[in-house]
């Protein structure tokens, strides 16, 4: 006979990222118990932590800073124009 343990975590995150987070779980499919399942799952499976986390660079952080104000965005229709891009 198989007796199912459960284990309970707590854990407290301010409301607005519980919020966001949760509305793109649930855009997934995904509940909150079950992205979290899924996330230790994988540090099990792995043994390690499963994502890269890095600090990134000051020029990297203002890059990503003004394309969220939508300044300095380029938008291309196809491939080709993207590539060509790469070469001015």
């Amino acid at each position: 006979m198989s007796t199912a343990l459960t284990a309970v975590i707590h854990a407290r995150i301010d409301p607005s990222t519980k919020e966001t987070t949760e509305r793109i779980l649930n855009s997934i499919g995904l509940s909150p118990a079950e992205a979290l399942r899924l996330f230790y799952r994988q540090i099990a499976i792995r043994g390690e932590f499963p994502l890269e986390l890095r600090v990134p660079n000051q020029v990297t952080v203002d890059t990503l800073s003004r394309a969220e104000r939508g300044e300095d965005v380029e938008h291309f229709s196809d491939l080709e124009s993207l590539y060509g891009s790469w070469g001015s």
